[in-house]
């Protein structure tokens, strides 16, 4: 497939047409939104999802999300929970997907089967204008082959999807770096089931007692039949096994030191401003202050790659702490690791 390219900004009206000619005709196409880069096609066309799925080499019982641009969803679901609205008021558009019973328009192929579907609208105006343009709603995951790290810069889907879909359009980095918080509201307790930039606190502010799916802190059995897009499979992972290592800042600097003496392997170290220079192994990559988990979660996806780069044969990763953005962070690291922790 040639893959046509485009580095734009919302101004570019006429790629972002083209690009909408794309999804209108069943093709898909990579584009940027606030989170990471999507990869989208005809959300309403059961051809255009399986193309998707092709793609990135996705299992096909991971559901995608809907991405519309404006609030009117009433077309793809049965009916909006009063707390969906109160969310989707509260917070698009922006990085938050709520799932809501579905409507028969939207075919299974994108929920998995499920009787649900998240949608969210993208705060990002390359990705609305994209939608608008489309007249139809995209079903879009993260525009990289299944399992790698999420794509933050155009850099990231022209290295994943180059010959795989029809069309890449970027430019910009996407600003939170991590996928869109997961919220389901087809049910009587609202869940979250993925962690992101809207956090729990904020969740609660809202809509009061929110509950946190247990697969969020664990592998979830593999014949679960996952929610939302990032429940059950290994996601997020960098060439090296990666290992997370958790506890006080000095013995997390001292056990991954020691390690790094007695390994024979090319080892990388992620780590923060505040601790990089106390380790004595040449490939450390800062990923950011730890006073700014804003910068952390911008910065983890690119740093995951980085280290593809130099070919390093084992990652050891600072642990953060889970509150707020951290319960996000934490989660992509601990499926990056396939849950390998070491507390010390």
């Amino acid at each position: 497939m040639d893959t046509k390219v485009y580095r734009i900004n919302e101004k570019d009206i006429d790629i972002i047409d083209k690009a909408a000619a794309v999804i209108r005709r069943g093709g898909i196409v990579a584009f940027p939104t606030e989170t990471v880069y999507g990869l989208g096609g005809n959300a309403l066309d059961a051809k255009a999802s399986k193309k998707i799925f092709a793609a990135k080499g996705r299992p096909q019982d991971n559901p995608l999300i809907v991405h519309v641009a404006d609030f009117d969803v009433s077309r793809y679901v049965k009916n909006i929970p009063h707390k969906a609205m109160l969310l989707m008021e509260a917070f698009w558009p922006g990085p938050i997907t709520i799932i809501m019973k579905k409507s028969d328009i939207i075919p299974d192929t994108v929920t998995a089967g499920l009787d649900s579907v998240g949608i969210r609208m993208p705060e990002n105006r390359v990705a609305r204008k994209l939608i608008e343009a489309s007249r139809v709603p995209i079903a879009a995951p993260s525009a990289n082959l299944s399992g790698k790290p999420s794509p933050t810069t155009i850099e990231h889907c022209i290295e994943d999807l180059t010959g795989k879909v029809d069309m890449i359009i970027g430019g910009d980095r996407s600003e939170v770096g991590l996928e869109s918080t997961v919220v389901d509201t087809s049910e009587d307790k609202i869940t979250i089931l993925r962690p992101g930039a809207i956090t729990l606190e904020m969740l609660e502010e809202v809509v009061g007692e929110v509950f946190i799916d247990p697969a969020i802190n664990g592998i979830t059995d593999k014949n679960v039949v996952p929610r939302a897009p990032g429940m059950k499979y290994r996601h997020y992972a960098p060439k090296a096994p990666l290992v997370i290592v958790k506890g006080d800042k000095n013995r997390v600097v001292e056990y991954i030191n020691n390690k790094v003496k007695e390994s024979t392997e090319k080892i990388g170290v992620m780590a923060t401003d505040e601790t990089c220079h106390m380790y004595n192994v040449e490939h450390v990559i800062s990923i950011g202050s730890g006073k700014n988990p804003g910068k952390i979660a911008a910065n983890l996806f690119d740093s995951l790659r980085e280290f593809d780069k130099i070919d390093i044969g084992l990652i050891y990763s600072e642990g953060f702490p889970e509150e707020g953005l951290g319960m996000a962070i934490m989660n992509r690291l601990k499926k990056a690791a396939g849950y390998k922790i070491i507390e010390v």
